[in-house]
């Protein structure tokens, strides 16, 4: 007798069914998804019935009579529109694989790139130090700007759709480097002229992280200027806020009022309370975001559905010991008197800068990622685990390991409370991004270790929050894993089951799919999701990857029309 599990995996196994070769001569689609639980994107109730696809939209969703080339077996899973990753960092990782393994495993049809940082525009100089600092993935810049960057992905051949934000801090090192100075006019207008570069080259927005050297170099006014760019190009602003901990109220006002001032919407990336004594500060956070939506601004956010963030050793340390870039602040931390004053201020409370240190503590920062392979051993365990290793204090430990590795050295720093997290998923405002690349099993993301959202963050949201503990109704996660970001965005055509839409369709099991990836096991893909289509082309075919690449650049409201 076969059991109930193992008859569930016989028919989700066979679900895929292809038309007989005289049936297909004559068919009028090219792929149609018959009988699933179709959950449109809209927020409304599903129903049942069937999605047609010819080429690469979508032609009719309901009952849908006639054939197909192909038909797939959707009975008793859910159908939605491809998710939308409002946080990406596969800007490195599609160039090293570009199957996007871990994202397309979870239903992710967009990844959206760019916070504080973009592969555009680039000058020599900074070709040349993006080349030096490289980690496990190495690969030539054969691009300059933006939109050379993202043609070059398509043309490449990625499985994903990719879409980027122009980043701040990119703009700004293109101009000043990476010392902590005030652009003059003339480099601002330099500067802007180089967003409206990017808009017209399809960029989302202005994407500013400013908690990091150099990004957080940049004030309020200058902020300001280039989102007043992509808002005349119909972009928006997107921000690592400057604090996400002790002054996080502060931040919420300076992101509010710079949409107030550019006239663009804005959106906070991953909204987080960090540490515990800012975990009560959500209750006015939520009062700002909402007071500003009644004045009438669009502000919105996202976040990733973890308690551990994950960034690098430079959130340990003030900006100050930065400025310069990487080489300089390697070379400070090689000096005695400037090592003791680091070591001072790790110990406290940043009081103009955000210290992740003190925030989580070294019991709680587990190292992930480094570039030197005689450090990679420590690839897991706790800062503080290394300072008894090594018989030092961890604030020294943490500016020696940056010295050895040459590098910024990944860190996944524990600093938000579960019940927040649980908080931020009802709020109906909210998207989700990963913050992180999007990897494989196998290959170069294995000499490295990761945070579990890079495997899981989407498959937790629907299965942990949504089935398991009930948080919102699987309608509401899927319009805000597709039909929210797109609109915010400004996407056309796509984020919805629609008539002419693109076909990013995803077709997932709402009652096994789950994350499984951990802290201490980080590389398990999620599972549940049966089915990806990605511009109406097959890319996971009954839960394995077809090898197919058919993503496109997916190009904001500017593009070709914000010279």
């Amino acid at each position: 007798m076969v059991s109930r599990p193992a008859a569930r995996a016989l028919l989700l196994g066979s679900a895929l069914l292809v038309s007989v070769s005289a049936q297909a001569a004559d068919a009028a689609y090219d792929l149609i998804i018959r009988g699933g639980t179709i959950y449109d994107g809209s927020g409304k109730a599903p129903v049942v019935g069937d999605v047609a696809i010819k080429g690469d939209r979508i032609v009719a969703v309901g009952k849908v009579e006639g054939s197909a080339k192909t038909e797939v077996a959707a009975k008793g899973m859910a159908v939605a529109p491809g998710f939308i990753n409002m946080l990406s960092w596969a800007t490195e990782s599609l160039i090293a694989d570009p199957k996007s393994q871990s994202d397309i495993r979870q239903g992710v049809t967009l990844e959206v790139m760019g916070e504080g940082w973009s592969m555009g525009p680039m000058n020599a100089t900074m070709k040349r130090l993006e080349t030096e600092r490289q980690g496990d993935v190495k690969y030539p810049i054969e691009w300059t700007t933006l939109g050379d960057y993202l043609g070059w992905l398509e043309k490449r051949g990625v499985s994903t759709n990719v879409a980027s934000f122009v980043g701040a801090a990119t703009v700004r090192v293109h101009e000043l480097g990476e010392d902590d100075v005030d652009p003059t006019p003339e480099q601002l207008a330099r500067m802007r002229a180089l967003v409206r570069q990017a808009m017209n080259e399809g960029a989302m927005g202005v994407g500013s992280s400013i908690i990091y050297a150099p990004g957080s170099y940049a004030e309020t006014d200058e902020l300001v200027a280039l989102t007043s760019e992509a808002a005349k190009c119909g972009g928006m602003y997107i921000s690592h806020m400057r604090s996400e901990g002790d002054r996080i109220e502060e931040a919420v006002d300076e992101l509010i009022d710079i949409s107030r001032r550019s006239g663009a919407p804005a959106e906070i990336y991953h909204l987080k309370m960090a540490g515990r004594s800012n975990w009560g500060k959500l209750d006015t956070v939520v009062k700002k975001i909402e007071a500003a939506r009644a004045e009438g601004l669009k502000i919105t956010t996202d976040m990733y559905t973890y308690t551990a963030g994950a960034t690098g050793l430079d959130a340990a340390m003030p900006t100050w010991v930065q400025a310069g870039g990487l080489e300089e602040w390697i070379k400070r931390l090689k000096d005695p008197a400037i090592r003791a004053r680091v070591t001072a201020e790790m110990k406290q409370p940043g009081s103009d800068w955000e210290n992740l240190y003190f925030g989580a503590g070294a019991d709680k920062m587990i190292l992930s990622g480094f570039k030197n392979d005689a450090l990679k051993p420590l690839t897991g365990k706790t800062l503080a685990e290394v300072a008894a290793m090594r018989g030092k204090s961890p604030e020294e430990t943490a500016m020696d390991l940056v010295v050895e590795d040459g590098s910024r050295v990944g860190t996944v720093y524990f600093l938000m409370s579960e019940d927040n997290v649980r908080r931020q998923v009802q709020l109906p405002w909210m998207s989700f991004g990963s913050d992180a690349a999007s990897q494989a099993t196998e290959g170069v993301f294995l000499k490295s270790g990761a945070h579990p959202r890079t495997y899981g963050n989407f498959a937790r949201l629907l299965g942990r929050y949504v089935r398991d503990e009930k948080l919102i109704p699987l309608e509401q996660a899927v319009y805000r894993l597709t039909t929210l970001p797109a609109t915010n965005l400004g996407i056309k055509e796509r984020g919805a089951l629609r008539p002419g839409y693109y076909a990013d369709v995803v077709v997932f099991d709402p009652a096994t799919i789950g994350d499984r990836s951990t802290f201490e096991k980080p590389h398990q893909y999620s599972v549940g999701m049966r089915d990806v289509f990605v511009n109406g082309v097959g890319v996971l075919r009954n839960g394995e990857h077809s090898g197919a690449t058919p993503g496109r650049a997916v190009r904001g409201a500017g593009w070709n029309r914000c010279s």
